[in-house]
């Protein structure tokens, strides 16, 4: 359940792995999420997407029939059009919490953002991206290049709210008329004001304000 005032997806991506990069707690405030699922069928999958800012204000809801080649296009499909519509919404110097199902598709993501930090632009690990996945795999990395920061996280099938929205399109089409929206979130709270941990705190023994 996400704590109050929190979003769900800011909830899933801070409790879930992030492959390739370390996940400090300081980082896991994002200004925006956006979760995504392809569903493959022989009569026809869907892709799914739900994109929320970090204080739980929903941004947009997708659910579009789709008839990808298999199950590895579809998710790679539905990532394409979830940061294609949250591109459309959020600022250029947006920072983005990535949440997908699919353990490779998640490391790809990582790995190209490490890889466009990197003196030679190399990923941590080769990509490893389907070869029908045609212009889709272009469009999302050129998406990830078009935001401040962006981290890719992955959470189980049945904790993706995009989920189902990817497996019956038809029953979820009604999202698709919500109206369009662009929500800059909340800024967050100023941490000025914390207390030092208790090991510093009580440093020599005096209770004041450790020195460095």
């Amino acid at each position: 359940m996400a704590a109050h005032g929190r979003s769900a997806l800011r909830d899933l991506f801070d409790e879930s792995p992030t492959p390739h990069i370390a996940h400090p707690p300081r980082t896991h405030h994002r200004d925006f999420y956006v979760a995504t699922d392809g569903s493959f069928r022989k009569s026809g999958g869907g892709l799914g997407a739900v994109i929320e800012t970090r204080d739980g204000t929903r941004v947009a809801r997708i659910a579009t029939a789709d008839t990808p080649p298999d199950n590895n296009v579809a998710e790679y499909r539905a990532l394409h059009l979830g940061l294609d519509v949250l591109a459309a919404r959020a600022p250029r110097d947006a920072t983005v919490g990535v949440l997908v199902d699919h353990d490779t598709l998640a490391s790809n993501v990582n790995s190209t953002v490490l890889a466009a930090n990197h003196p030679d632009g190399k990923p941590p690990r080769p990509l490893s991206v389907p070869s029908a996945t045609g212009y889709h795999w272009r469009g999302i990395q050129a998406r990830l290049n078009g935001f401040d920061a962006v981290r890719a996280a992955q959470i189980d099938s049945d904790q993706n709210p995009a989920h189902p929205l990817a497996n019956a399109p038809h029953q979820y089409e009604h999202v698709n008329n919500e109206p369009d929206r662009c929500i800059l979130p909340e800024p967050p709270k100023s941490t000025v004001h914390e207390f030092p941990p208790p090991s510093r705190a009580d440093r020599n023994g005096t209770g004041g304000r450790a020195s460095d």
